[in-house]
């Protein structure tokens, strides 16, 4: 192979794909900053509220949950989008 056949080999590939994989990479990267934020405030997200007297333990534990669970489906679908596509 001679200068003029290989010089097209040269560089990076051409990705289509590369810009939803940058994206999603962003995504998960947001989706840990937003996690570590929603947890390190999590008294003040998922306290007590003195004017919803009704609001008990449980129902505080399961929004915690289900935020983790959001959190977490979004960065795995951040995650997915940056590892197979």
């Amino acid at each position: 192979m001679g200068f003029s056949e290989g010089w097209q080999n040269a560089g990076m590939e051409n990705d289509p794909l590369l810009f939803f994989r940058i994206v999603s990479g962003l995504g998960a990267v947001g989706c840990v900053f937003a996690a570590m934020y929603v947890f390190q405030n999590a008294s003040r997200f998922f306290g007590v509220d003195p004017e919803v007297p009704s609001e008990n333990a449980s129902a505080r534990s399961q929004t915690q949950l289900l935020v983790a669970a959001v959190l977490a489906h979004a960065f795995a679908f951040c995650l997915a989008g940056m590892v197979f596509l």
